[in-house]
């Protein structure tokens, strides 16, 4: 054959094929997120294999470990015990809570940490909902707004680096920067959860943090988060999202999931100059480790590819539950 071209000539050897990869992972790309309690002892979550709802000191050994393995950010989710919920989620305000108490121990113990934060009601409310319920099953924009700008600033004078308000309440980013800024917290961030649907894949996440719509009470409650979070169906939303955001004051955007909507992170990459970041979540971990543990696939080498192709989606961070495992077989290749 009399070919001008032949692509496979810098396939030929690893050599070359690193010398030509437009792509690469490393550590400084995960965010670690982890789950706490008030518990002594760490919880292991069925739906979630080699994943716990850590104690405070069961924490700071994660955050050790990460640390050692060259992550630098962590995200913290809380198990709020029930008879600490109500409809408003007013827990999320005690400056002595979980949250903030977390934020301090990780900075006393690891200043260099970079740690980010989860804002929104559902794991503090009794309704389990990301804002607050009307009598009517109504959640309410306007008034959550003004309770997570309250949360928001509960973090920040933790020690928070980041601020995650994964809620989707219209005007949140705003509000929230403007609430910072306020208080005098102009440094820190907001990373957005800017293109968050309604998706299936969160339920061993809900598991995890107790925070499924309730089903238990007097009122009518919404039994999804539909009304709130975007259809699965929807791309250019994401776009408009994305806008607002960005024009609101996030500092990073972020997609969730990440692995079934990689076409949104590849569109907001055309469309942004932000960082993006992508949500690597639960019910796609799972999936990974059940497959892995009946011998179906190999762990490590689909965990791998998985974390790529989010960075060649256009992901500059990703979320994730394999993370110390990822910087782990990066370090030892």
């Amino acid at each position: 054959m009399e070919l001008i071209s032949r692509p496979r000539r810098l396939r030929r050897t690893p050599a070359l094929r690193a010398m030509v990869r437009q792509f690469s992972l490393s550590a400084s790309d995960f965010i670690y997120p982890l789950f706490i309690h008030e518990n002594r002892e760490n919880e292991s979550i069925t739906a979630m294999p080699g994943i716990s709802r850590w104690s405070l000191e069961g924490l700071i050994r994660q955050v050790a470990i990460a640390w050692d393995l060259g992550i630098r950010c962590v995200v913290l989710f809380p198990k709020i015990s029930d008879h600490l919920k109500n409809a408003n989620g007013d827990e999320c305000l005690n400056e002595s809570g979980l949250i903030p108490k977390a934020i301090r121990l990780i900075k006393q113990e690891y200043p260099g940490m970079a740690v980010m934060t989860d804002v929104a009601l559902d794991p503090y409310s009794s309704d389990g909902h990301d804002g607050i319920v009307s009598k009517e099953g109504i959640i309410l924009n306007d008034e959550t707004v003004d309770i997570l700008c309250r949360q928001a600033i509960v973090q920040a004078r933790a020690g928070a680096d980041l601020i995650g308000p994964s809620d989707m309440m219209d005007g949140r980013v705003k509000a929230i920067r403007e609430a910072l800024d306020n208080e005098g917290f102009q440094d820190i961030g907001i990373i957005s959860y800017t293109a968050k649907y309604a998706s299936a894949y969160y339920g061993p996440f809900r598991e995890a943090l107790d925070s499924a719509p309730s089903t238990i009470t007097s009122k009518p409650i919404p039994s999804d988060k539909s009304t709130y979070q975007m259809d699965p169906a929807n791309l250019r939303e994401a776009l408009i999202e994305a806008f607002w955001d960005e024009h609101e004051g996030a500092d990073i955007l972020m997609v969730k999931p990440g692995l079934a909507y990689l076409d949104v992170i590849s569109s907001l990459r055309q469309n942004t100059k932000q960082p993006i970041a992508a949500y690597n979540v639960s019910g796609e971990y799972s999936m990974v480790k059940a497959a892995a543990e009946r011998g179906w696939i190999n762990e490590r080498a689909v965990v791998l590819e998985t974390l790529l192709c989010f960075k060649r989606a256009g992901a500059d961070l990703i979320l994730t539950y394999h993370a110390c495992d990822a910087a782990f077989w990066l370090a030892n290749n």
